[in-house]
């Protein structure tokens, strides 16, 4: 439990000193700073799984699955690995909530400041959930399997440009529940309109990337959860992974475009760790075995974005 209690409040520290001290006052986040940020997050990511290997190797966490040090940094590289590939999808729907609501870039920051605080609290009670449900009934590994298949092959044939977030069912109903102004008002999610609090198109934003990010958890944590059940390795990886999610937000909104065939090499990684899950009890591959085909099937997926030139209209 102490370790857990060491881990939150490192994750505050880190929060605190972002909206605190480094993003204290609103600007639009560059590409040279986001790319910036985005090598600090993931440094910090893979170090954390030297303190992994010292926990495990030295028995200082509940090791309910029994993982030796090694297997442990495995299972959490693959793991963050895994919910890092998957942001990429989460990028292009901030990316069209962001458009959709006519979010200024200098306040998009705070925005998904304060959306990732709310991620964290969500994913943490899913983790549990599912990490129970996993522990008490073996079948419920068949039940996330077969959903991740179906999620690949919805991703490999859907088109995700048809979301308009101003249309869901979200932003419809909470215009029914409490008032919502077109006006921005700086960085404020609430103003006084004619003696009336409203809601500001930055907390309406705010909402509806709440909300999809629980979707895309959906996705992303029974897909953890094929690669290991141990709750901490499990919530360290998502949670690390979603702390860097803002700046690669920055780094790679303006490129998406570049990255037309990354949706390839998730429809991959899903349906390979759906086919784990769905043969778990009668094939048990090496944990490098997973971590090299999410790492090949991402790396893939850029290069051939970067080096396959684009068929152009005639």
């Amino acid at each position: 439990m102490l370790v857990w209690i060491i881990f939150l409040a490192c994750i505050l520290v880190f929060l605190a000193l972002d909206l605190g001290v480094f993003n204290k006052h609103d600007h639009v986040i560059k590409s040279k700073e986001a790319g910036i940020w985005t090598a600090v997050w993931v440094t910090i990511a893979l170090a954390f799984s030297g303190v992994i290997y010292w926990l495990f190797s030295q028995e200082l966490i509940d090791n309910p699955t029994q993982l030796t040090a090694n297997d442990a940094v495995l299972k959490y590289i693959t793991g963050y690995l895994i919910e890092l590939s998957l942001s990429v999808d989460n990028v292009f729907v901030i990316a069209v909530i962001f458009s959709s609501f006519k979010i200024p870039p200098v306040f998009q920051h705070r925005v998904l400041f304060w959306g990732i605080l709310g991620a964290i609290v969500f994913r943490a009670l899913m983790i549990f959930f599912g990490v129970a449900l996993i522990t008490k009934f073996d079948w419920i590994i068949y039940v996330f399997g077969v959903f991740l298949l179906y999620t690949a092959f919805k991703m490999l044939k859907g088109d995700e440009h048809d979301f308009h977030p101003e249309n869901s069912f979200v932003f419809r109903n909470l215009k029914k529940l409490y008032p919502i102004t077109s006006k921005i008002n700086g960085h404020d999610f609430f103003v006084k309109k004619m003696g009336v609090r409203a809601a500001t198109p930055l907390f309406v934003a705010l909402i509806v990337i709440e909300l999809t990010d629980i979707l895309f958890a959906l996705d992303s944590i029974p897909a953890i959860l094929a690669i290991t059940a141990d709750p901490f390795l499990v919530f360290s990886s998502n949670i690390l992974a979603i702390l860097g999610l803002r700046s690669m937000y920055f780094l790679i909104s303006r490129m998406l475009e570049k990255f037309r065939f990354i949706n390839y090499s998730l429809v991959v990684i899903l349906a390979f760790v759906g086919l784990k899950m769905l043969f778990s009890h009668y094939l048990h591959l090496p944990e490098w075995v997973s971590l090299t085909v999410i790492s090949v099937s991402l790396i893939s997926g850029i290069l051939a974005s970067l080096y396959i030139p684009e068929k152009s209209n005639p």
